[in-house]
């Protein structure tokens, strides 16, 4: 079992309740330097337990830790070394990059103009443009660049390949990569298994608000194909998400003698 100083993130025992939807004792945990793939069908709850994680949305009960560190009570400083983007950037469309970043910067005792620069040149963009004049891909790496620059050591995306063509999908599928050599750790919630085939090496698994698996991406398609659900992480979520439909017998055209 991986040491606790050894996780990033740890969740134990999370709720949250909706009128018409809970998390139910989520528990899981995110290991120093992973990309750990969030992974659910649409509706299973990732975007609750992502939001629940941040402090966006208040949770009912449960323990929320970073780098060893409760959330309750070390808010802001836990903030100031995560990263959070939800995809691609949908506000201040017709504001200039340079202002966006000047806004943000506010937010951070750490911020690093230097860094800043480093992203924006490796992702090339111009400070001078607008989002609305952005591709999907690139608003994407735009909110990169703003979650990394103040030094985050740990990224929370919520879907940030969601809409993007292949192309832009593997080119930000590279990038993680980049980054997890640089020593940051990644979470991010998909429902494109053949994301996480590229790059991931940890999957939690949500379904229908619980946690239907955590461990080690090798670990968790060895032990699935051996129970026979499957070879690949589309086989194995097909197994467990599939359901049967029945509509009736058609009803008969012959008119009675």
């Amino acid at each position: 079992m991986t040491d606790s100083k050894e996780m990033i993130l740890e969740v134990r025992d999370l709720c949250k309740e909706y009128p018409s939807f809970r998390l139910e004792n989520v528990t899981f945990s995110v290991p120093k330097g992973s990309i750990t793939g969030f992974i659910g069908r649409n509706g299973a709850g990732k975007t609750t337990t992502i939001k629940s994680v941040l402090n966006l949305v208040h949770k009912k009960s449960g323990e929320i830790r970073f780098f060893g560190l409760d959330l309750d009570s070390h808010e802001k400083e836990i903030k100031e070394r995560i990263g959070y983007a939800g995809g691609a950037i949908d506000y201040y469309k017709k504001k200039r990059i340079r202002d966006l970043i000047a806004v943000t910067k506010r937010f951070y005792e750490h911020w690093d103009d230097e860094a800043c620069r480093k992203f924006m040149n490796a992702f090339e963009l111009s400070e001078e443009k607008m989002p609305s004049e952005l591709s999907e891909g690139m608003k994407v790496k735009l909110n990169l660049v703003l979650a990394l620059s103040h030094g985050a050591e740990f990224l929370i995306l919520d879907e940030p390949t969601s809409g993007l063509d292949p192309i832009s999908r593997e080119e930000l599928l590279d990038v993680f990569e980049a980054l997890r050599k640089t020593g940051v750790s990644i979470l991010f919630s998909t429902h494109i298994t053949s994301d996480l085939d590229k790059c991931a090496d940890r999957i939690v698994y949500i379904k229908e608000g619980r946690i239907l698996a955590s461990d080690a991406m090798d670990r968790y398609l060895s032990d699935c194909k051996a129970a026979g659900y499957g070879e690949t992480l589309e086989e194995v979520m097909l197994h467990f998400e599939k359901k049967e439909f029945s509509f009736g017998a058609p009803e008969s055209t012959e008119q009675p003698l």
